[in-house]
């Protein structure tokens, strides 16, 4: 995969990419969580928030650098 991406003439990191398909993917699934009432038993939501979104951008990249 190349590092760098072509956008209307400028070049965007691949992994500026990846972090921002990561954001929607978390903000997908921290609805439904939301929806099923799983932040009712979690200790500290915002925490597990951004751990959602590392875990979920380190998933992407290394799939897409492997």
């Amino acid at each position: 995969m190349p590092r760098d991406i072509a956008i209307l003439e400028a070049y965007v990191p691949t992994l500026l990419l990846l972090f921002i398909a990561g954001g929607m993917i978390t903000w997908v699934l921290d609805r439904l969580l939301a929806m099923t009432g799983l932040y009712r038993v979690v200790w500290h939501p915002s925490l597990f928030r951004a751990s959602l979104l590392v875990c979920i951008c380190s998933v992407l990249g290394l799939v897409a650098f492997h």
